[in-house]
């Protein structure tokens, strides 16, 4: 959950700070400075998008640093929805092949937190402590 916050926030970061960057890290073509036509608010949608990317992932940071785990079984189906969408964005062609690496980062991140918290659960270390303690101290 970090790691994926960290990258959020530093990927959120370079689009307001280089935004023709991260077009490109997406599989787009940026337009030259100038060459865009009146109307194209593409700029304006990336700005947006990269503030709530910073956002985001100062969220996942806080989250786990709290080890909030609802937070993180909340974030499952909701990056299996992004990765859907992300993909169905490339296969009917609104989004050129590179982004379905964002639709496939999506994914694997969910399957990742999913399994995480299954073997957590497994283990007992879901409960709060001291209700689920896997090897109970000794006593005299």
């Amino acid at each position: 959950m970090a790691v994926f916050g960290v990258l959020a926030a530093a990927l959120g970061v370079v689009g307001l700070v280089v935004p023709d960057a991260l077009l490109t890290v997406m599989g787009f073509e940026p337009v030259p400075d100038g060459g865009r036509a009146d109307g194209d608010h593409t700029l304006v949608f990336l700005t947006a998008s990269s503030m709530a990317a910073l956002n985001m992932g100062v969220y996942y940071v806080l989250a786990s640093l709290a080890d909030w785990k609802a937070f993180f079984r909340w974030t499952v189906p909701f990056r299996l929805l992004t990765c859907a969408v992300f993909t169905l964005a490339v296969v009917t062609g609104r989004a050129p092949a590179g982004f379905l690496g964002v639709g496939l980062w999506e994914g694997a991140g969910a399957l990742a937190t999913g399994l995480a918290l299954r073997y957590e659960k497994g283990k007992g270390t879901d409960a709060p402590q001291g209700l689920s303690d896997p090897d109970p101290p000794d006593t005299p």
